[in-house]
């Protein structure tokens, strides 16, 4: 019996683009009951990461398949196919890597080894939708002599930040010699840089403030402004918003804002043609505000929720969706007079006249530092087998 550990060192978030490191550590564990304890032979294992996408038959086309290679040699249970088993397309792989071949392990000995592999950075992002899925693995294949492989699959979660791609790196100010180690060394470099440098990008990029106001009115007329500072968040942030009814002709009796996703298949990839796009709520805020002057919510960005991308199958963008609720009457009718006396008591009406309308504002959110997501992750850095 041998046993396979694989710990992501950093956590199981990463940017694309960015270098992942897997130590994978083989151990032949001493038990303290066995009075023979053997040496343990494993022929070879490998690594390998791919991305797996899944497709709701019922509202996508699946696009041609290309692997159809792949899908004969799976059958075979010598060949190492990380996806074998798993439903759906692999849509990306990194070219596999020999960990070792011919390991003998005593009793109580362990040998570990790193695997690095830098993410494609072209690649689409982790994503659990209503209609599509995206899924990351790394995928450490074993085989003992004459025995089936044995796969240990570590689930990752990809982070897509734009930009990152043609983002050119200044050149230092020394003047290295020619030297292609040193070259390969600069290259690491960068990669080391990388995760630094998307933090920057996304800083700049959502600390800009700017007076957004938005009237907000029906066919009757005006019942109030919305206030917002800036559209472009990072997952992670919270939404803010003010109202102002105080210069409203139309009461405003109740409103709600929801933060919502919208997950779109592209025109060419629908089940029926015209079919309506996905909604997910993310976080609601909800309130009566008759005879409120001014009125504000928070609504958080979830870490685990995905930021807006799109791919040649699907597009998800964000999008705050309010809903108010208006009087057909005046202000002044929405109180009715309880007594004649001087002890004025005012009740509200027992019925009313509403209009309710919608209105949709886009917004842009943008990853955050993986690390900072690797904390809410649900995926877990280390995972093992037995084999």
């Amino acid at each position: 019996m041998i046993e396979v550990l694989a710990k992501l060192g950093r956590g199981p978030v990463f940017l694309a683009g960015e270098v992942l490191e897997c130590v994978i550590t083989f151990t032949n564990p001493l038990s303290a009951s066995s009075t023979s304890a053997t040496s343990e032979m494993l022929a070879w294992a490998s690594a390998q990461i791919h991305c797996q996408f899944h497709a709701s038959e019922n509202r996508v086309v699946l696009p041609p398949s290309d692997g159809s290679k792949h899908d004969v040699q799976a059958e075979n249970e010598t060949v190492f196919v990380p996806n074998r088993g798993e439903r759906g397309q692999c849509i990306l792989s990194t070219p596999p890597k020999i960990l070792f071949c011919d390991l003998r392990l005593d009793p109580g000995e362990s040998k570990s080894y790193s695997y690095c592999e830098t993410l494609p950075i072209d690649g689409p992002p982790s994503f659990r939708g209503q209609s599509v899925k995206y899924v990351y693995k790394l995928t450490i294949g074993c085989q003992r002599v004459n025995s089936p492989i044995k796969l240990l699959r570590v689930p990752f979660r990809v982070l897509v930040l734009h930009g990152l791609k043609d983002y050119q790196f200044p050149q230092d100010e020394a003047v290295a010699p020619s030297n292609p180690f040193l070259e390969e060394e600069e290259g690491l470099k960068k990669d080391s840089r990388l995760a630094d440098l998307a933090t920057e990008l996304l800083m700049v990029a959502t600390s800009r403030r700017s007076l957004h106001l938005y009237n907000i009115s029906n066919t009757r007329g005006k019942v109030g402004t919305f206030c917002i500072f800036k559209t472009v968040y990072k997952i992670g942030e919270d939404v803010i918003g003010t109202f102002n009814f105080s210069e409203g002709d139309i009461p405003c009796l109740q409103f709600s804002v929801s933060l919502q996703t919208e997950e779109s298949i592209q025109e060419e990839f629908q089940r029926r043609r015209g079919q309506p796009v996905s909604f997910s709520t993310h976080a609601r805020h909800q309130e009566a505000c008759l005879h409120t002057a001014q009125s504000s919510f928070s609504l958080p960005i979830p870490l685990s929720s995905t930021p807006g991308f799109t791919t040649n199958i699907v597009s998800l963008k964000w999008r705050l969706h309010f809903e108010f609720v208006t009087s057909g009457e005046s202000a002044g009718t929405c109180l009715v007079r309880g007594s004649q006396s001087e002890a004025i008591t005012w009740t509200g009406v027992e019925q009313m006249e509403v209009d309710t309308f919608s209105w949709d504002l886009p917004i842009k959110v943008l990853p955050t530092n993986p690390i900072l997501a690797s904390y809410v992750s649900q995926f877990s850095s280390t995972n093992s087998i037995t084999i």
